[in-house]
């Protein structure tokens, strides 16, 4: 785990979002997305945000990933502003950090499920040689072994996810960011894929954000937080 700063009760912390604020110019006017939004996430911590669709979810995680920039405020993941690093820097932080998953799993369709996994290790900078058993470990840990030559097109849904979840696990992030990652599957197979995070994320001690419209998935998983007006706030 990298050096983190703490919270007021001394916890570490991997990201701390402080009075973020996302707007977007449309001709002469100013569309606020949210303002003054706060969080603070824990290692091992699983934080769920629910909202309705365009509340800004989305774009919420885009700015923790250091896709986006806020247009106020301040984002840090593990003590670093990740806003103030070049591009080639955030991209570099993101590798070594962060994890990604999407509702669309973005695999190579070209790749095996095992050379998709051992890319981010290569962009890194390891060699196949070192990334071949990290990526061969992870598959089996998501339940995979027997399907580690296979491309994304000889893959089930739910399976796809997983390649994906180890692939945004192999460079052993501090945190992982999903956005819907079950929205395409079906309730038994989403069901393995929650049972799946809470047991990587216990063992690891990885944070997880996840964006999702399932309330049974998030209020499962841990804190439950709702986009809404603009504003984040605590789901009941």
């Amino acid at each position: 785990m990298s050096n983190v700063t703490a919270n007021e009760a001394g916890k570490p912390l991997v990201i701390d979002c402080r009075q973020v604020t996302r707007t977007y110019s449309e001709g002469p006017e100013k569309l606020t997305i949210f303002s003054d939004i706060s969080l603070e996430v824990t290692p091992g911590e699983t934080v769920a945000i629910v909202g309705s669709s365009g509340a800004g979810k989305t774009t919420l995680l885009n700015l923790l990933g250091g896709l986006d920039k806020p247009s106020s405020g301040q984002i840090e993941i593990c003590g670093q502003n990740i806003h103030k690093l070049s591009e080639a820097g955030r991209a570099r932080f993101r590798n070594r950090h962060l994890g990604f998953v999407y509702q669309f799993h973005h695999l190579l369709p070209e790749f095996s499920a095992l050379e998709n996994v051992m890319l981010p290790c290569v962009l890194g900078g390891l060699s196949p040689a070192q990334a071949l058993p990290k990526a061969e470990a992870l598959l089996g840990r998501v339940g995979l072994t027997e399907r580690l030559r296979h491309k994304p097109g000889e893959l089930s849904g739910g399976e796809r996810q997983r390649v994906a979840i180890a692939r945004a696990l192999v460079n052993e992030p501090d945190c992982v960011l999903m956005d819907e990652p079950t929205g395409n599957l079906d309730q038994h197979t989403g069901e393995g894929i929650r049972a799946l995070i809470e047991e990587l994320r216990d063992q690891s001690g990885i944070a997880f954000i996840m964006v999702t419209h399932d309330m049974t998935m998030a209020r499962s998983l841990g804190r439950v937080l709702r986009l809404e007006q603009g504003r984040l706030v605590q789901e009941v």
